[in-house]
């Protein structure tokens, strides 16, 4: 698998990108407001994910190489971290501060506790 492992991580890094799209557009096409909700719940998604990831990675469940594979490619293609923050600038240069803030707050809160229920579980 170490030869493999780049490619592998590669891959599951396209297919995590083609994830994000997929439902960013099914969540536009429902969602009409200002806050981003579609950015905001891949992000949710991909905390609660690499918390499990991470978990079963500590407690020896998932082997190195698959933790990589799976945080590293797949939920590195899937979360859309710098998408978040230009989401943000773009909401505060609009002037829709409470907007902003809310989805500043929430944006940087709400994943690191997805990330700790992920871990939990």
């Amino acid at each position: 698998m170490t030869v493999f492992l780049p490619i592998l991580v590669c891959l599951c890094g396209g297919v995590g990108a083609s994830c994000r799209y997929l439902l960013d557009v099914t969540i536009k096409t429902y969602w009409r407001r200002a806050f981003p909700l579609s950015t905001f719940t891949i992000n949710l998604i991909a905390g609660f994910l690499a918390g499990l990831v991470a978990a079963l990675a500590l407690g020896g469940t998932l082997d190195e190489p698959w933790r990589l594979v799976l945080a590293t490619g797949f939920l590195g293609g899937f979360s859309t971290f710098s998408t978040a923050i230009n989401e943000m600038v773009t909401l505060f240069r609009k002037r829709r501060y409470p907007t902003a803030t809310a989805y500043l707050v929430l944006s940087l809160g709400v994943p690191v506790v997805a990330a700790a229920c992920g871990f939990l579980v």
